[in-house]
């Protein structure tokens, strides 16, 4: 293989984490390769990125191809450039992380993904590349987003929910990630003196329980 300059150049691509909270668990999607190398095996979205793109675009771009999800807040998590963590080559990946609402949420394999799924974060098949290192590092740094202090977690809890939302909803995430049951009237007095947040004027529909009064976090 020949080069335009003295040293050889790697490969470069990017992985999406992208973590929801679905029946009170926290969950992240994950795609089935359809082509080799590891063929018919799970893992983070994500591939090449392409020479006009920026790493930011190139993710954006694969977690559409992948499953079909557009238009979602991502965050750089890290790098991995282990050698032979890709038997293609030399490969250098950037993760990213988004964290994503469940509502509404649909996502479909498409491109070089077969399929699309939510698995459970603590109940993983078995991942391609160093994908469950990337997963791993993933919950990490959400521990440690949402562990500092509560009023920190509510920055994190926050983008897991929809624009409304009802009080229920926020403490099931708040609980979900703090991994902690909390009073009822004390976590909704601290979320009314801690957050402005706003009655909508509307009700929630559609779910198993009694109407119940849509909020939103009310930004200044």
């Amino acid at each position: 293989m020949s080069y335009t300059y003295e040293f050889p150049r790697p490969s470069v691509t990017t992985d999406i984490l992208v973590f929801s909270i679905r029946d009170a668990v926290l969950q992240v999607l994950l795609i089935e390769r359809k082509f080799d190398p590891f063929k018919g095996a799970w893992a983070i979205p994500g591939g090449f990125v392409q020479m006009e793109e920026d790493l930011m675009q190139g993710a954006l771009r694969e977690l559409e191809e992948e499953t079909g999800l557009a238009g979602i807040p991502i965050r750089q998590l890290g790098a991995y450039g282990e050698p032979g963590r890709d038997p293609r080559g030399r490969v250098i990946t950037i993760a990213f992380i988004a964290l994503v609402p469940s509502a509404d949420l649909i996502a479909k394999g498409g491109s070089d993904a077969q399929d699309a799924r939510w698995f459970p974060v603590d109940d993983l098949p078995p991942l391609a590349f160093d994908h469950a290192q990337i997963v791993a590092d993933g919950r990490a740094q959400l521990a440690r987003d949402v562990t500092a202090s509560i009023k920190d977690s509510a920055l994190v809890a926050f983008d897991f929910l929809p624009a409304k939302f009802t009080l229920s909803q926020a403490q099931e995430v708040f609980e979900t990630l703090r991994g902690e049951a909390m009073d009822k009237r004390n976590f909704r007095k601290w979320l009314s003196n801690e957050w402005t947040i706003e009655d909508t004027g509307e009700k929630s529909t559609g779910g198993r329980h009694r109407p119940a009064a849509l909020f939103r976090l009310k930004v200044s």
